[in-house]
């Protein structure tokens, strides 16, 4: 036996003592989470995050924290506002399978996306007919939005897709929740009757 076989006795497989889910799902996206404390060899989520997670309630001008990932994937409604202060918001959104969010254009609010769970293409352009970027986008992508800019994002997956978005200044009122797209959009034509 060669040096490299004495040292390595499987040479042609790579950790044959660890199963292969486990090495494929130990560099998934969020199965680390640093932000906690580690207890006995493991991070601990804090007591009150089952609550924040699941709270409908607008948090805005307070002091906040929650685990923005749990919040949107737990996420039922279109469009949740979890947080609306003075100069920026924080929504929640789930799109159906084939539902997009509607094309749109904010002359003075530049906006982050951010997906946590599906696919979906997104496209922007300076003209309403005219989208000259698209890309596709999945978990993990973040989209940022200048404002004046004409936007849309589609699902093109087969489960919700599932993200959270930063508006600066708000856009939407104190507490929105939109159940539905349709809800959405007839709040937004109660609105802007015009845009």
């Amino acid at each position: 036996m060669n040096n490299q076989q004495n040292r390595y006795p499987y040479p042609n497989v790579f950790f044959p003592h660890v199963p292969v889910c486990y090495c494929f799902h130990m560099f998934q996206p969020g199965h680390w989470d640093m932000e906690y404390p580690q207890v006995g060899g493991r991070y601990e989520r804090h007591p009150d995050d089952a609550y924040q997670v699941e709270s409908e309630t607008d948090h805005g001008n307070e002091p906040y924290v929650l685990n923005i990932r749990e919040a949107a994937l737990r996420n039922r409604n279109f469009r949740t506002a979890i947080w609306t202060g003075e100069h920026f918001q924080v929504t929640l959104m789930s799109i159906a399978p084939g539902e997009d969010i509607g094309l749109e254009m904010h002359p003075d609010v530049d906006q982050f996306l951010r997906i946590e769970q599906g696919h979906g293409l997104v496209q922007m352009g300076e003209k309403r007919n005219r989208l000259d970027l698209e890309r596709y986008v999945h978990s993990g992508d973040a989209i940022i939005v200048p404002a004046g800019t004409w936007h849309n994002l589609t699902n093109t997956g087969q489960t919700p897709l599932k993200l959270y978005s930063i508006y600066a200044p708000p856009e939407h009122p104190f507490g929105t929740v939109h159940e539905t797209k349709l809800d959405a959009m007839e709040d937004e034509d109660h609105r802007h009757p015009r845009r």
